[in-house]
């Protein structure tokens, strides 16, 4: 489809303007009508002379209006209506006034009084000046009530991105108090390059996430990347305990989503599914097109719930059983920032396999770059350890490489300090 080489402006956004041309064309309409009529029905040329009178002591007089209604539009409703009646009549007395004098000069041989005169012509400039008094009244109403509502529509995108925000930094203490409690325990134990080395990280990350907008978008890629970046934080404290695993579709890549989406779930793998098994836990994202909709999966192979421990109701969360449990703040704080996004048009399920482990299913809308009004976050400054592969399954080994964190004596007492709120 074509595109127009300019864009639509709405009628009423230059008010002044918009007074002009609809006063201008309706009582040159009224005039060009009159006169049509008038030489339809045989009336000399000369009678159009006083239909040119009569149009332009009406445009004049609704001149006159239009600066007293301006001035109580915004009074009172009593004050008003009560003042526009008397405007009103004095302004179709005034009307029928100059339009019986000008017709008793036109002609002057007329058997009728200049009182008849009066009374015979009161009706036409009566329901011309009503009806514009009322289409004015009118008008100025619906565009205060338009301009409330856009300005409800502001405060109500302002009140959102507001919450989106709140929402999103609500993420981030759980994650610092641990790695500075991890940073803490390695200068106590005098690791200074493992300390340096997850300080650098961290500030990395950290300044990642200052540089996406909280209410925008970013690219599954980029939120990948960002992901693997607090992925080799937390590898610095969990070591091999701690085993990831990417499944991304090529196709899916570009699809657009909220920033620091997925944080919170593997976060919340970590703390319920690492840190709680000597033995760590595996932590799987994957991503692909189910039609025009994009599928999220992050599962793990931990415990899963745990029924002996109380835990907090997460409305909106549905398994095939009915309610299940929620573990945290995480899942309710994304379950919040997928409504306001998005609205009903998402899913968010979580799901418990029978073999174990927590799975944590999301479907939202296929978007792009150029579908969605997204906020572009940059890539990080820094690969993340052990995540320096491209976007495809891939499990880390336990062994070290060179792209494996460093091995950090005195893991035990690290792990025992940095816990998991």
């Amino acid at each position: 489809m074509a595109m127009l080489p300019f864009r639509p402006t709405p009628f009423f956004r230059n008010k002044n303007r918009a007074f002009w041309s609809l006063q201008i064309a309706g009582w040159t309409g009224l005039f060009l009508l009159r006169s049509m009529t008038a030489l339809a029905n045989q009336q000399p040329p000369s009678f159009v002379v006083f239909l040119f009178i009569e149009a332009i002591t009406g445009f004049s007089i609704s001149l006159v209006l239009s600066v007293i209604f301006r001035q109580l539009i915004r009074r009172r409703p009593v004050v008003t209506w009560g003042m526009t009646a008397v405007a009103l009549l004095l302004a179709v007395v005034l009307y029928v006034f100059v339009e019986a004098w000008v017709l008793s000069l036109y002609r002057p041989d007329s058997e009728s009084s200049f009182m008849q005169l009066l009374i015979g012509l009161v009706y036409l400039p009566m329901t011309l000046l009503g009806a514009w008094s009322a289409l004015y009244y009118a008008i100025n109403y619906f565009l205060q009530v338009e301009e409330q509502a856009d300005r409800l529509e502001r405060l109500e995108a302002q009140a959102t991105a507001a919450q989106l925000a709140m929402l999103r930094y609500q993420l981030n203490p759980h994650f610092l108090f641990n790695t500075l409690n991890s940073i803490s325990t390695l200068v106590l134990l005098k690791q200074t390059d493992p300390a340096n080395a997850m300080l650098t990280r961290l500030s990395s990350f950290l300044r990642h996430t200052l540089e996406s907008q909280p209410g925008g978008k970013v690219t599954l890629r980029q939120e990948v990347e960002t992901l693997k970046l607090y992925l080799g934080i937390e590898r610095m404290r969990f070591e091999e305990r701690l085993r990831t695993e990417f499944r991304i579709d090529p196709a899916t890549e570009m699809a657009c989503l909220p920033s620091m989406l997925l944080q919170p779930l593997v976060e919340n793998a970590i703390k319920y599914a690492v840190s709680k098994r000597e033995e760590g836990a595996e932590i799987c994202v994957a991503a692909q097109l189910v039609g025009r909709r994009l599928r999220i999966i992050v599962s793990d192979t931990g415990p899963g719930l745990n029924p002996d421990r109380p835990r907090h109701t997460l409305p909106g969360a549905m398994t095939g059983e009915g309610r299940v449990q929620s573990t945290g703040v995480g899942l309710a704080n994304i379950r919040d920032r997928l409504a306001q996004a998005y609205g009903d048009d998402h899913l968010f399920e979580i799901r418990t396999p029978p073999e174990g482990g927590f799975t944590v299913v999301i479907e939202l809308p296929f978007e792009t770059e150029e579908a969605a009004d997204t906020v572009v976050a940059k890539p990080p400054l820094i690969p993340a350890i052990g995540q320096a592969e491209p976007m495809k399954p891939a499990d880390n080994p336990p062994n070290a490489t060179p792209s494996s964190p460093p091995h950090l004596p005195g893991s035990a007492e690290l792990r025992r300090t940095g816990s998991d709120l």
